[in-house]
Formats: structure tokens, sequence, C-alpha cells
């Protein structure tokens, strides 16, 4: 009644779901779920996820009544400016909500992850007697987060890791938004979940607080598969004319049928008007805070008998991470101004996280079935299996979208800093995941290679051309194309001090030249743009590079400064950051009004139009690619030496 009441008032939301799943929530709330809302961070907490997340007023009405910082006017502001209780659930810890869902299937992955980070850590800290973390994840799931692809590749990964503290609710109504599914689902379910690996029940009379709760106990009991409860149940229980149907599925009832409802369900109050013995019999402060303080003196004997442990675990917990925990990272860049071999800035990768990952065991690593190729595999790595968890890296097979969503549920878990791999133009498949992780604040890091069209003979499907100003266009995403090793380290440097941040570090497939810094310029990589090279006497042209094209402005500057032509050489390894600088430091960089400015960029030419002034120049891509070796491509292209620095010319005459 209160999800019912809550979207008349809104005259906007999703009635159906809540009043369907009710009984379901009452039970796995009231009896089952652990859970502290005195505490929300409580660490060893069991996770609810609402993967059908339309259905937020049911989370909503559920955190009100167990005592989350949830206030009744906050459930009447449903859907309103600037409140708690937005249309889909946001992420907000402090009022019990886990993620963001967002759209249908991400939540499932979401949870997918959190199970996956629960058994990860639970293997590495839980001792003999003194299992610290050890909950479950719930998940509420529906029709149409089955349908999406997304829920495939976390299905059946959790299956194959047997993920068995993961539970899942599918709200098996028969009801979308365009009517009854039978006319576009008709897979059966059990027997998909059964391939995958699950422990399935089937056929739940989802309005039977006894059949809810013998499933839930036998799930609980099945620790080497998750489970998956198949609850039959009616989309808009209670409504006489519209319960059943999809009018209740995106739609508030109407006043009249609420009546009706009240009539239905023996619910003589008013809106928002709960009686005190159900706010009582509801509330779960007093029993969560029994439980939390029952693991604390668990965790307390176990600092005792593992000192270490704890303190490891502690420092996992936090968010802050302060330059001198970077010590292998600060000596290989000591190094690095002595070393000037080629490599491939995916190899750079390599390098930076050999040097990160004794000081970062929290770092969990993986790949979308190309670990050789995106370099993702450090010296320390070791591969995470259905009977050995205790390890730091993830075979997420050929399942990108399912990786990145499960990636989002690791960090919101705490304790990781998840990091995976796959080539720069896949991350189509992951890009919604990216979205969620830019929305949620979370700092996931996406190794994403074989950046442009040097990718070569695979051609234009697999050439990245469009990519990287797509991603650049996210909110709160930090995207770094480096140009050598150096940038790369301190690209990973950052994206692990900023755990509020989501990067996506693009690099080459081809061996890039290592340029010389002094102690200044290696300071100011941290800006995202700085000046590499400064001009000689007057300055005539400033060029703007990423990557793998830095090397043709260095190049073209040095002949055009052999010419007695001052040009100066700005990397951009990440605009994001640099946008954030002050005016100052930008006019530093690149003079405030300065007409000639050339931008070298293998993505598409349109998206650097702002920063050419009106006398500058883009050298980038307006097509897609060819298949054909990367050289002969860059030549084709127009990234050469040679024509950079006769456009270069044709610029400083203009």
């Amino acid at each position: 009644m209160l999800s019912a009441d809550a979207v008349q008032r809104a005259n906007s939301g999703h009635p159906g779901m809540p009043m369907g799943m009710a009984d379901i929530a009452e039970v796995l709330w009231n009896d089952f779920l652990s859970h502290n809302p005195n505490n929300p961070n409580w660490l060893n907490r069991d996770r609810f996820v609402l993967s059908n997340g339309h259905g937020s007023m049911l989370l909503y009405s559920l955190l009100h009544l167990s005592g989350y910082d949830l206030s009744i006017d906050d459930l009447k502001a449903f859907r309103q400016f600037d409140s708690h209780t937005a249309g889909h659930p946001e992420f907000d810890r402090a009022i019990g909500i886990e993620t963001t869902t967002g759209p249908l299937g991400q939540g499932i992955a979401n949870a997918a992850g959190m199970a996956l980070a629960e058994k990860t850590l639970g293997s590495k800290y839980n001792q003999k007697d003194l299992n610290i973390i050890d909950h479950y994840t719930y998940v509420f799931t529906g029709d149409g987060c089955l349908m999406e692809g997304v829920s495939h590749e976390a299905c059946s990964f959790a299956g194959t890791l047997k993920l068995g503290k993961l539970i899942c609710f599918y709200d098996d109504n028969g009801i979308s938004i365009d009517g009854a599914v039978d006319a576009w689902f008709t897979e059966d379910v059990a027997k998909r979940f059964d391939a995958y690996g699950w422990h399935v029940i089937d056929s739940i009379d989802g309005h039977d607080p006894k059949a809810i709760s013998a499933a839930i106990t036998e799930a609980q009991q099945q620790t080497d598969k998750p489970s998956i409860l198949a609850c039959k149940t009616i989309i808009g229980y209670g409504s006489p004319n519209k319960g059943g149907t999809a009018d209740t599925h995106g739609a508030p009832l109407g006043d009249d049928e609420l009546e009706l409802v009240r009539k239905e369900l023996g619910w003589d109050h008013a809106p928002f008007d709960i009686p005190d013995d159900i706010k009582d019999a509801w509330d779960a402060t007093a029993k969560g805070q029994q439980a939390e303080n029952h693991w604390n003196d668990l965790f307390n004997k176990y600092s005792t008998q593992h000192s270490q442990l704890a303190t490891d675990l502690n420092a996992r917990l936090t968010d802050n991470i302060p330059n001198d925990r970077f010590q292998g990272l600060n000596h290989l860049m000591t190094e690095l101004q002595q070393n000037a071999d080629k490599v491939a800035t995916r190899k750079s990768s390599l390098i930076a996280l050999n040097a990160l990952t004794d000081d970062f065991p929290e770092l969990i690593g993986g790949s979308a079935d190309l670990t050789g190729s995106v370099c993702t595999f450090h010296k320390n790595s070791k591969a995470i299996t259905a009977s050995d968890a205790n390890g730091d890296y993830v075979f997420y097979g050929v399942r990108e979208f399912g990786m990145a969503a499960m990636m989002n549920g690791m960090a919101l878990y705490g304790g990781l800093i998840p990091y995976a791999g796959t080539f720069l133009t896949f991350s189509d498949y992951s890009r919604n995941a990216i979205r969620m992780a830019a929305m949620m604040k979370l700092g996931v890091i996406h190794v994403l290679t074989h950046d442009s069209i040097g990718l070569g003979e695979d051609g234009p499907t697999h050439q990245a051309i469009e990519h990287v100003p797509s991603l650049r266009l996210i909110p709160g995403v930090n995207v770094w194309r480096p140009c050598d090793t150096m940038e790369t380290a301190i690209a990973w440097k950052l994206s692990i001090q900023k755990r509020n941040t989501p990067t996506a570090l693009v690099l080459t497939r081809q061996a890039l030249p290592q340029h010389d810094r002094d102690s200044d310029t290696i300071e100011a990589i941290e800006k995202g743009g700085y000046v590499l090279s400064h001009e000689s006497g007057n300055l005539e042209a400033v060029i703007i590079a990423t990557g793998s094209e830095v090397q043709y402005a260095m190049n073209a500057a040095k002949k055009a400064s052999a010419e007695g032509l001052g040009v100066r050489v700005v990397s951009m390894p990440c605009l994001d950051l640099y946008e954030e600088q002050s005016t100052d430091y930008k006019d530093s960089v690149i003079p405030a009004g300065f007409e000639k400015v050339m931008v070298i960029e293998a993505s598409m030419a349109a998206a650097w139009k702002g920063y050419t002034g009106s006398k500058g120049v883009v050298i980038g891509m307006n097509s897609f690619g060819k298949s054909a070796p990367a050289p002969e491509l860059f030549e084709y292209y127009g990234f050469s030496d040679d024509n950079v620095f006769q456009e270069l010319i044709a610029m400083i005459k203009r």
C-alpha cells in the first residue's frame, strides 16, 4: 500500500511489481535478511539488490519500515526533484540503497559481483571458526532482467564460479510493458538456470509466506551453487480490475482503483498512515544491532588471534590512498628516465601493474578472454576458480558487459580495486556499465587496448575510431590515452588513488618511443595535459597530441625548430583532468585566444574542433578505417612525420 499510494501521489511510477513482490519481500526482510539500519556500512551485512529497479517504491517502503534514515516524507516525495526516492534506485549507502541498478539486467550482474567479492575476500580472510565475511547476496529480478543479454553473461559466470551465497528471486508474473510475455519470452527459465549450474526452485507461490520461507531456507543450504527461486506472482496483486495485467506495470492505479485495493486487502488506513503495531513489527534496528554486535565480538577475537590479517582487511576498506603507498611505482618511474626503449603502452601498463602489485593486494584484475593481448595478468596474478577463490584474477570469458557490471558490484562491495581489460572497440558492450560506474562514482579501471587504426589487419570492425571521444562524453569518467610508459604509470597511479572516479586506460598495440622529461614535467602529467616540449623563441604554433600521435608532434616540432619556428608540444593524456585545472594553468599550457593550434589524434576529428582556434587544424579520422598493416594505415590517413610537418607549416602561414 505504501508503494501504490506513493505512485499515485507522484502520478508516476510502477505499482505492479511492488504489489506483486511484497509478500516475498516481507518474508525475506523480516525473517532472513541480516542487516543493521543503524549502520548501513556494516561489512558483514547481507546485500539486497533490486535488479527490476522500476519497482523502486518497494525498496523505499522496505527501507522506511525497517528503520533506515528514509522518512515518510521521503516516500511522499517519490520521483520529485532532489528527493531520496528517485524513479529508479540510486546508490546511497547511508539509507541502505546498495547500487544504482539502472537499465534492466545490470542489478543481477552487480549482485554477482558482490557475491564474487564475498567469496574472494572470505577465502582470503576467514579462519577456522572465525568466518568474519560470511553473508548472502539477495537479488530481485523480473522477466525484463532475464531478457536482457547481460543477465545471461553474469548468471552463466556465477554458475561457473559456484557463487553459492547468491540467491535470486525471479518475479514470474508473465507480464511486461507490452503485455503477456508468452508472445516474446517463452524459454524455460528453470532449464536455462539449471544449464548454468544454478540450484533451481521452480513454481513457488509468491503469495504464500510459508512456501517462500521454505524456498529461502533450501537455497541457503545450497552452498556450492547460486540459487534462483522462481516465484509465481500476480502483478498489481490486490487490484481487482487491473491486477495481473500490464495496466499496473508503469502507471498509477487511480484513486478509485486504490479504494478497491484497500477493500480487497482489508487495509483500512489512509495513505502513508502506518499503525504503531505494524511499525514496531517491521522495525529491524534492535535485531540488526544485535547481529552486528555479535559480529563485532567475533571480529575482536579475530583481531586478537590474526592481528595482521585484521590490519590488512581494515586497510583495504579505506578510500584514502596516500602517495607513500606507491613505493614500487615510484621506483619504476625513476628507472624509466634511463630507459629509452620503444614499447606499446599496453605493455607499459603491464610494467606498471608489476610495479604496483606488491603494494596493492586489493587489485583484482581480469579480462574478457583477451588476457595475453591486453596484458592484465601481472607477475603475482592468481586465477580465481570455483574451487579456489583466494586469488586476484578473473577469467571472465567473452562477457564484456557482464564483466563491467560485475566490476561495479565488486567496487560497491568494498575492499577491492577492480580492473579488467578488453579491446577499446568492445567498450561499446561495456559502455552502459561504465556509465553506471560514473553515476555511482566507483573507482573501477577499464584497460582498453588496440586503441585505433593501429590495430591494423583486423580491419574497421575492430578499429576504434569514435570510442575515445564517446567515452570522454560520459560525465565523471577519466579517459587516459598515454603516449609512453611514464604517462601510463602516472595514469595507473591516479586511477588507483581516485576511488570515486572510473577510469578508461586507452592503450596501443604498436610500440611507441619514450620521451625525456624533467621532474616538473613528470609532476605535470597528473594535471591531464602539460607542455611536453617548449618552443624556442617566439611561439608560432601549438600542437596538442595524445597517445601514439605524440611522436608525430614531437618530430614536427623538432623539424620546425631547426627552421627557426617556435612550436610548443602539449601532451594531453587525460582531457578530463586537464579541464578540471585552473584557468591560469590552462592558459599557461595553451595561451588563451591563440589561433594556431593543431590537434593530432587517431580518432574522430570533429571532437577536437573546439581546441584548434580560428586558424587551427585537426589531423584525425573522418571515416572508419581499413584492413591493412598499421604503418600503411597511419600513412594513408595522414599520421606521418611528413604530413604533420606540412600541415603545421601551412597552419603557421595561414
